[in-house]
């Protein structure tokens, strides 16, 4: 069971404080911000290299039943329309290490 620092700091006050004056003292303190997230199809398509690659995702994933045949249509046309770097630029290797770590 994870927190966020933000809701560490709202529903328990006291332990915040003594947390943040440990790590302040040379203690250290590791918050594991991404524990729980789960990317998404967009996370995964930000991935991507090439419109093809995309494709394949959408595909997968649309046959994992993980998105629905309408999203995966209008993914595909975002995709032939205004290509892969339309979902945001790409995310390298270690991106998420970075984000969260």
């Amino acid at each position: 069971m994870g927190f966020s620092e933000k809701e560490l700091k709202r529903d328990y006050p006291n332990l915040y404080r003594e947390i943040s004056s440990a790590s302040g003292s040379g203690h250290s303190l590791k918050v594991d911000r991404g524990r729980g997230y789960e990317p998404s199809v967009i996370d995964f398509l930000q991935r991507c290299s090439t419109d093809e690659e995309g494709l394949e995702v959408v595909d997968f994933m649309e046959k994992r039943g993980e998105i629905s045949k309408a999203y995966a249509a209008s993914l595909r046309k975002r995709i032939a329309e205004s290509g892969i770097r339309s979902f945001g630029e790409k995310r390298e290797s270690g991106y998420y290490f970075k984000k969260f770590g």
